[in-house]
């Protein structure tokens, strides 16, 4: 423990955020790195708790609090303390392989279940993380490592998201050969085309893109396996091959007149046409928004009242991303009851805190509105056109849950004018074409079905019930809708098991 006194001698500080009214008049990342001296302070906060929760990864009341990576967190927090940025990066790397990724777009499940955070406000892990990994790409410490021995196995990985990434970054480093294929002209999947540019600019996965091929990872782009490849050429010319193809099946919403109205959009599909319209005008993190690209006329909020419906993450995002396109109003519908402030008695540290969280998305509303934009135990009933088809409006209603079911509360009917409706109500699973392509069983989740202990965690199951030859999976696709961080863990995880499936044994964790 470096400074024993840290945690008493030392107020967290976060990063400082750039105003609202500059931030939102383009889309670049808006956080201020703190010096290198004053992250040093923050690192010297971590007590080195005797049993750390921060990096326990454990399941507590139907939650996940603690880091799923198990991350060595009072270890390198020591390392920031004591200026050692090599020491801190090599314990980093140990269990996290993206650090740049989670240090932006990571709920920090490991902050939640910091013990500072009983009586006090929790060590900055997350930041200390960005900072760890940015300065080793600043000072060069981020070299390709390429591995000495090849095994001569090959694998394939289809979907370049988070997951596919992670499985492919641990078994070319363990010297097998890998290919990586994935459907759109650039990888990251949700990464690239899920996350705003101001949460996640796209420069940093294109970083790691060039790194990952130095190292000997090879990209295929704009291959859709099922479509442009069969299955059956995969498993002939791969000795593995693993499904990360995410859980890109939107969950629609049931309201009257809206399958023929035109304005209505799914959230990842908006994000998408935003972050594209940025990347034609080239730089586009340096651009303004007048600036930048064309944007479909469909898909601009500029001067329409939107609706979202979904108050997470995606949702957040969706809010932010209008605000900056220059909306004339914009209402998050959340069918949940609004959580508490404060944590409740029934939900004590170290549980993942059940209270009111405030993203980037509402203080933005907040300032250039003048209100949190989300309404919660509310959803659209209907959406109404013009004579062209056009959205003009929706009309909302509270909902309550009985016997886990949701309950329209008729009389609570609320007309709201709406130009531009997205939905960001979560995902149903897998798209099916990938899984049947290759014959396999589906949950009752829409995730690819593997084989549980007998077979391998992630050995996929075939419809015949038995576990399928080479293929396995991971990720979303086999975990269902879920985070980041948990995507990359689920990588590391399948990708031991494919190293154990084609060497007979494993050396990895």
């Amino acid at each position: 423990m470096g400074k024993a006194t840290g945690f008493l001698d030392y107020q967290r500080v976060d990063n400082k955020e750039l105003p609202v009214q500059e931030r939102i008049k383009n889309f670049k990342e808006f956080h201020v790195p703190m010096s290198e001296e004053e992250r040093e302070r923050q690192g010297a906060r971590c007590m080195n708790c005797g049993v750390p929760m921060c990096q326990s990864g454990m399941k507590l009341s139907g939650m996940y609090t603690g880091c799923p990576l198990h991350n060595l967190i009072p270890e390198w927090n020591d390392e920031v303390y004591h200026g050692h940025l090599g020491h801190a990066l090599s314990r980093l790397l140990k269990t996290s392989n993206f650090p740049e990724f989670t240090g932006r777009v990571c709920p920090a499940l490991c902050e939640k279940a910091c013990l500072e955070g009983i009586n006090d406000k929790p060590v900055t892990t997350h930041e200390n993380e960005l900072y760890i990994i940015e300065s080793a790409f600043a000072s060069g410490l981020m070299k390709p490592r390429i591995p000495a021995v090849r095994s001569g196995k090959k694998v394939a990985v289809i979907g370049a998201g988070p997951s596919g990434l992670a499985v492919a970054d641990q078994l070319n480093h363990r010297g097998h050969l890998v290919t990586v294929l994935e459907r759109e002209d650039e990888i990251g999947g949700l990464l690239m085309y899920g996350i705003p540019n101001m949460k996640l600019e796209k420069s940093v996965i294109r970083r790691r893109h060039a790194l990952m091929e130095a190292e000997g990872v090879t990209f295929r782009t704009g291959v859709n396996v099922g479509v442009d490849v069969t299955a059956e050429e995969l498993r002939h010319d791969f000795d593995a091959v693993v499904l990360t193809c995410g859980a890109k099946k939107a969950r629609p919403l049931a309201a009257e007149g809206i399958d023929k109205a035109k304005g209505v959009y799914f959230a990842v599909d908006f994000l998408t046409q935003q972050t594209k319209a940025l990347e034609r005008a080239g730089s586009a993190v340096e651009v303004e928004i007048e600036k930048a690209g064309t944007l479909p006329a469909e898909y601009s909020a500029k001067g329409k009242n939107v609706v979202i419906i979904g108050g997470g993450d995606t949702g957040n995002d969706c809010t932010g991303t209008v605000i900056r396109q220059g909306c004339k109003s914009v209402t998050s519908i959340e069918m949940m009851p609004k959580p508490p402030v404060e944590r409740t008695a029934s939900n004590p540290w170290p549980e993942w805190p059940r209270t009111l969280k405030v993203d980037y998305g509402q203080v933005e509303s907040l300032e250039v509105f003048g209100k949190d934009p989300r309404v919660y135990e509310t959803t659209v009933k209907s959406v109404e056109t013009d004579k062209k088809g056009n959205l003009k409006s929706v009309t909302t209603v509270k909902v309550k849950f009985e016997n886990r079911k949701m309950v329209m509360l008729e009389g609570t009917e609320q007309k709201l004018p709406c130009e531009l409706l997205l939905i960001a109500a979560g995902f149903l699973g897998c798209e099916n074409y990938v899984a049947d392509a290759f014959g396999l069983k589906l949950t009752q989740r829409n995730t690819i079905l593997t084989g549980g202990v007998n077979g391998g965690e992630y050995r996929a199951v075939s419809a015949d019930g038995k576990i399928s030859d080479k293929v396995f999976a991971a990720g979303d696709m086999h975990r269902g809708q879920s985070l980041v961080v948990w995507a990359i863990e689920e990588g590391r995880e399948c990708a031991r098991e494919v190293d154990e499936y084609l060497m007979g044994y494993s050396t990895m964790r």
